[in-house]
């Protein structure tokens, strides 16, 4: 099982996960549902911004099946 954040948003399939730690913020994987399409993007968030996105329920930590991660 991968640790996921599940995206505050009216779509339940859209979730981040970290691919990288750095000193000052994560690099994130954030796979969208769009219609039935995947739209996958690799971005950078500081670790004040991811703090204050979990801390406001905008990010929840859920548990995603390895294999769901692998084929986004």
């Amino acid at each position: 099982m991968t640790k996921c954040y599940a995206l505050k948003s009216h779509n339940l399939h859209d979730y981040l996960t970290i691919e990288k730690e750095l000193d000052d913020g994560f690099v994130v994987r954030i796979v969208r549902d769009k219609d039935g399409f995947e739209e996958v993007v690799t971005d950078f968030i500081s670790k004040i911004l991811f703090e204050s996105c979990i801390r406001t329920g905008y990010l929840t930590c859920v548990e995603v099946p390895q294999k769901a991660v692998v084929s986004a």
